[in-house]
């Protein structure tokens, strides 16, 4: 009984910081780059800036496992699947995380648009229900929305807002959800090497720096590592492709609470010709 108090009172302690409505980027791959991801283009830009999905040209599914600081009650399970369209991508995804005294759900719906070969757009829309045993259940609405543009070749420049809608968390003392921005850049320096960085400011929290390397040496293997700021985390993974499969393993450290982990896989489509160049 002692065990599920404290584990419940963790929960609620570092609820901005851990939980899904607090928009912690996804994915494996980011995870490994220090969460650096608001500049990236891959299935799990539908959690991490909408704006990449309308690069994607094939339809993608994945599912994601982050188990937290090694205790299966702060983790959290996603699945996501996009399509692209002749003009636009649109995407939806279904994330759960906590246990059975404290959990929160999450339903997002996205769409992304490009405007020619350098900028692209896109918004989402979360559904959230956070259920807290003996205490009920919450709903809330939250929008979010994002850019990336190509000023230059093999370089990608990213942002994003999370929460536009100002949503209300409590009444008491007008609680409402954080409001999130990130800005960041990647670079293509080669095909086998990419660096990225990224800065994010939060309105519970101070603002924090994050960037990452992701090398491939052969065609089949990637090899990343990143650090990040506020707090101090180093991060490290692999992704492994094979034909249409991607598989990516990725750990943090936090120099207090230990030792996070994620894993994904992603399913590739067969190509499809309706998106327009």
């Amino acid at each position: 009984m002692k065990y599920v108090v404290f584990l419940f009172l963790f929960a609620l302690i570092n609820h901005t910081a851990l939980n899904a409505s607090d928009n912690l980027p996804t994915s494996a791959r980011s995870m490994a780059l220090s969460n650096a991801s608001v500049s990236l283009a891959d299935l799990w830009s539908i959690q991490n800036n909408q704006a990449g999905l309308a690069w994607i040209k094939t339809p993608l599914t994945g599912i994601s496992y982050e188990n937290k600081f090694m205790m299966k009650e702060l983790s959290t399970k996603t699945g996501s699947f996009i399509y692209p369209l002749k003009r636009n991508t649109i995407g939806a995804s279904l994330s759960s995380f906590g246990y059975n005294v404290y959990n929160e759900n999450n339903i997002k719906l996205a769409a992304a648009k490009a405007f020619g070969n350098n900028l692209s757009f896109g918004i989402g829309l979360n559904y959230f229900q956070t259920t807290i045993f003996e205490y009920g259940i919450k709903k809330l609405f939250i929008a979010e929305a994002g850019l990336q543009a190509k000023p230059f070749q093999h370089l990608t420049i990213g942002a994003h807002l999370f929460n536009l809608t100002r949503t209300k968390l409590a009444d008491y003392n007008n609680e409402r959800v954080p409001t999130t921005m990130r800005l960041g850049a990647s670079y293509l320096f080669s095909e086998k090497a990419m660096l990225v960085i990224e800065t994010e400011k939060s309105t519970e929290k101070k603002p924090l720096l994050k960037t990452g390397i992701e090398y491939r040496p052969i065609p089949t293997l990637y090899i990343r590592c990143g650090i990040s700021t506020n707090p101090s985390l180093n991060s490290f993974g692999i992704g492994l492709n094979i034909k249409q499969i991607k598989i990516d393993i990725a750990t943090n450290y936090h120099y207090l609470l230990g030792l996070s982990t994620q894993v994904g896989m992603i399913y590739e489509f067969k190509r499809t010709e309706n998106k327009e160049k």
